[in-house]
């Protein structure tokens, strides 16, 4: 009778204890942060405990929801981005006490600006999240083509095996910073440039 009881408790509990894990995180980050620089935490260095399976999913639209709920707060999104943790083809949110996984239908990043940079005398690309990642494009952070749902869709890779997935608008732009060739197969083949980097993008 006890054990039934404790059973029914504790799954009545679950949306709640997901709630304070969630909350739990953004304090942490609030306290952590400093200032208003954007600034992403040594996240390899931590050693946290696994904590289960939060009820939060990212769709593949980019939209974030919890139990149910889409998030809508900007500051929070930003928040918990911070904190994005790839394991095993596993997605997760990290701090130094806790690992809690979560669901990512397909890249939990979104690009939604581009713009050409110079550095030292060179082009970069640089990209930009709607979680205010800053991103030039280079060896350890490839554009690249990936198929979800039978789409050919573009990314780049930001950090800890996390990609984010390049807005359609913001694809047509860097279109328009590149240069379109047709290869010998008769392929339609965008060819980019960044700093000494060269890149071939099958469209």
């Amino acid at each position: 009778m006890v054990n039934q009881n404790n059973s029914t408790s504790e799954t009545r509990n679950q949306p709640s204890s997901d709630h304070k894990n969630l909350m739990d995180i953004a304090q942490y980050l609030k306290d952590a942060q400093a200032g208003h620089k954007r600034s992403i935490p040594p996240l390899q260095q931590w050693k946290p405990k696994h904590c289960g399976k939060m009820d939060l999913t990212v769709k593949a639209n980019g939209e974030w929801w919890h139990e149910g709920q889409l998030i809508k707060r900007q500051a929070l999104l930003d928040l918990f981005t911070k904190v994005l943790w790839k394991e095993d083809g596993k997605f997760y949110l990290k701090t130094p006490v806790e690992q809690i996984e979560i669901d990512v239908e397909d890249e939990p990043l979104l690009v939604n600006q581009i713009d050409k940079i110079d550095i030292d005398g060179k082009k970069y690309l640089q990209f930009k999240t709607t979680n205010q990642d800053i991103v030039i494009v280079d060896s350890e952070h490839l554009v690249f083509m990936r198929e979800y749902a039978n789409e050919l869709r573009p990314y780049v890779h930001v950090r800890f095996g996390i990609n984010a997935l390049i807005q359609r608008h913001t694809f047509f732009h860097l279109i328009e910073y590149g240069e379109l060739l047709e290869n010998v197969q008769g392929e339609t083949i965008l060819t980019l440039q960044s700093g000494d980097l060269h890149l071939q993008l099958g469209t």
